[in-house]
């Protein structure tokens, strides 16, 4: 028995990386996991896999979150498969890295729209199938260290998280009276297929390393460790807070 038994993460952008350690660490717990991605793939098909060696059950549902249309469609069809949704984790993410004096109205809008429209309104969909069936619940927002710490050369990325953040803040206080909570978790640089390229090249890794205060980079399970202690009872008197998984990047000062 886990901490999760009979209840339904939804975890949005879990095909790989960070979402897939997030829903395999569900898993084990014992929750019932609904993986959503924008494709179909062996991707996602590996996350199912995975989760399902743990004992636990999971479904694959395609959506492509930063259209409204299709995060109201994906909320349903998680009902729709196994009964309720309890947590909702929204992990789904995109970064481009442009100077700011060349960013496109295409490059923001593609960042905005999967970073906080479709955080925005999942997170309706979700609180009003709370609402209608009488039952607390938790969000987790997988959001960034850049929510706080600038990042030169993605701006729009910075400002979705930012906004996140104040999301996060304002909807555990509006939120509170229906006994739904919500956190953010920030991570820095985690090895993920993400970073490859930089891991491959030791004259940009060497840099970043040296930032962070524990000289290394995080693994996908140190974020999900923390994903799951804030979804969980342990964290029943946690609510809009941001817990930073980064190593100590984001505040990291030494003298020379």
């Amino acid at each position: 028995m886990g901490k999760f038994s009979g209840k339904t993460v939804l975890i949005t952008g879990s095909g790989r990386g960070i979402g897939r350690a997030i829903a395999v660490k569900f898993g084990q717990e014992g929750a019932n996991v609904v993986v959503n991605d924008l494709h179909d793939d062996d991707n996602a098909k590996e996350t199912i896999n995975q989760v399902q060696a743990t004992g636990a059950k999971a479904v694959f549902i395609q959506a492509d979150i930063s259209k409204v249309e299709n995060v109201q469609a994906l909320v349903a069809q998680g009902i729709q498969a196994f009964g309720q949704l309890d947590i909702l984790i929204n992990n789904a993410g995109v970064e481009i890295h442009a100077p700011f004096w060349e960013v496109t109205e295409q490059q923001y809008d593609i960042v905005m729209n999967v970073n906080l429209k479709g955080m925005f309104f999942l997170t309706q969909a979700f609180v009003n199938h709370l609402k209608n069936t009488s039952r607390p619940g938790v969000i987790v927002n997988n959001s960034s260290v850049h929510e706080e710490l600038p990042f030169p050369n993605f701006t729009v990325y910075c400002a979705s998280k930012g906004a996140m953040q104040m999301v996060m803040r304002n909807l555990a206080v509006e939120l509170a009276p229906l006994n739904i909570r919500v956190n953010n978790v920030a991570p820095g640089a985690i090895r993920t297929p993400i970073n490859a390229d930089l891991l491959s090249k030791p004259e940009l890794l060497g840099p970043l390393q040296n930032n962070i205060s524990l000289h290394r980079l995080g693994e996908p399970e140190d974020v999900a460790n923390v994903m799951a202690f804030l979804a969980s009872d342990d964290a029943k008197y946690v609510t809009g807070s941001t817990y930073y998984v980064d190593g100590g990047l984001a505040y990291h000062y030494t003298e020379q």
